[in-house]
């Protein structure tokens, strides 16, 4: 994962029709489920669902596999799991949180430190 790669997916997702889309193809998970079903779901017309899941797949996103007349789509969770990564190991601080490969189950864990409250200032300008 690369900037380029991450700006064009978060990009994509700042868009609210498209955040609920993805939402929902992360919800029908490996499986995916074809257009006409997300319409259906978000109440959104064929050519707008189209126009959105376009971005969805340019940014890397969104995969789409042709199943006889349908298309079926699905949430690249590969792709999202290194944006994740990337953020992460590239954007937190090292203390805050870190990821690492567990061998025993196969999967990347991200672990969050449990953050402190915020030091707040007195009327003088001192941390307390």
């Amino acid at each position: 994962m690369n900037t380029e790669n991450a700006l064009s997916a978060f990009a994509a997702l700042s868009q609210e029709t498209r955040l609920q889309i993805f939402r929902l193809l992360v919800e029908y998970g490996g499986s995916g489920v074809p257009a006409g079903t997300l319409g259906e779901r978000l109440s959104v017309p064929a050519n707008t669902l189209s126009f959105h899941l376009s971005h969805l797949s340019r940014a890397g996103l969104v995969q789409a596999e042709r199943r006889g007349r349908s298309i079926i789509y699905r949430a690249d969770f590969t792709f999202f799991t290194a944006l994740i990564r990337f953020m992460a190991e590239n954007c937190c601080r090292s203390d805050v949180a870190q990821v690492r490969d567990d061998a025993q189950s196969g999967c990347a864990v991200i672990e969050l430190a449990a953050c402190c409250a915020p030091a707040t200032l007195t009327p003088q300008g001192d941390k307390t």
